[in-house]
């Protein structure tokens, strides 16, 4: 699904007009937050969600958790429900294996990095990981499904457009009010330049409620390599217009910019032509880490993909939010769990 514009702008007929819809499935997900009990895992759950639909930078925010808990020796594995996959799970994910159409994007990129499992019941994928060997999970989505009991949870917001209008799915992009989500969390972390105002709405709303600031950076290598490049910028994320001003800000020259649906399906056909209209326009035809793990196969090596990772302006606070859990190290300090 294509976000729709007036999701991000101010409230107006559209929005009006669906307002109705929104406050059913506003209702429908509190009835459902009060009428389940929570499993408890066996290990520390640390769930890493948003409370807008679409794209807010959870993935790249759930890898660098992993990799905080891999520095203390502590056995993560990644848990998602495979949005976009066919398996329902629980399934470790094996790149080698597993494609997108198997398993979703994200839980590849997840897969890349360590330990990762599919499963739409997130309890049961929970159970999975600690019996591999996990001893502590990192959900990667999730903050509103009430099923599986999180011992920390972290919201993150894209700086750049926050809350959006504030009004419920369908007549805004929320997945339940901000009030209620923020009272279920344990620090909000603000991705971008938060020109939102994110952090004052956190700030009114809920005193005291630690907010993280990062942003998204690609490689020191990738960044120079680009710079000064005509691209032909393309990209199916929740908003791809976030990656367009990324190449911008690295002094890439964009002569055009191709955005598609979140979780687009890419046909060869659609990739041949990309890469043959770049070719015309003398332009290198450049996406994203998460749109690649979709790309065919044998079209990947004809385009640049450009990853990105999380860079926290205070490091030490992820590690204060960290220290509160009852984490428990490997004996040999190796960061993954055994093979399930």
């Amino acid at each position: 699904m294509r976000t729709p514009g007036f999701w991000y702008g101010p409230p107006g007929l559209a929005a009006a007009l669906l307002a109705p819809l929104g406050a059913l499935y506003g209702a429908a997900g509190r009835r459902r937050m009060a009428g389940t009990v929570p499993h408890r895992a066996a290990a520390p759950v640390i769930c890493i969600g948003n409370l807008v639909a679409g794209g807010a930078g959870k993935t790249p925010v759930g890898l660098a958790v992993a990799a905080a808990l891999a520095r203390r020796g502590v056995a993560a594995h990644a848990l998602t429900r495979g949005h976009g996959g066919r398996e329902p799970g629980p399934l470790r994910v094996d790149p080698a294996r597993h494609g997108a159409a198997d398993v979703g994007d994200e839980a590849l990129l997840l897969a890349a990095a360590g330990p990762c499992w599919v499963a739409r019941d997130r309890a049961a994928g929970a159970d999975a990981a600690v019996a591999a060997g996990a001893r502590a999970i990192v959900m990667d989505d999730g903050f509103q499904n009430p099923g599986l009991a999180k011992d920390l949870s972290l919201l993150v917001a894209d700086g750049a457009v926050g809350f959006g209008n504030g009004r419920l799915i369908p007549a805004g992009p929320l997945r339940e009010r901000v009030a209620d989500g923020l009272r279920r969390a344990d620090a909000l972390v603000v991705l971008g330049e938060d020109r939102a105002g994110v952090a004052a709405q956190v700030a009114a709303r809920t005193p005291g409620l630690p907010v993280l600031h990062a942003r998204l950076e690609p490689a020191a290598a990738d960044a120079a390599d680009l710079r000064g490049r005509r691209l032909l910028a393309f990209a199916g994320i929740g908003r791809p217009e976030k990656f367009f001003a990324t190449l911008e800000a690295l002094g890439a020259e964009l002569v055009q910019r191709v955005p598609f649906a979140d979780h687009h399906p890419f046909r060869p056909a659609e990739i041949a032509a990309l890469i043959d209209r770049a070719a015309t326009l003398g332009a290198l035809p450049v996406t994203t880490a998460k749109d690649a793990v979709r790309l065919p196969p044998g079209l990947r090596a004809r385009l640049r993909v450009l990853p990105v990772a999380v860079a926290w302006d205070d490091p030490g606070a992820l590690d204060a939010l960290l220290d509160r859990l009852p984490l428990t190290p490997r004996p040999n300090g190796g960061p993954h769990g055994e093979a399930a």
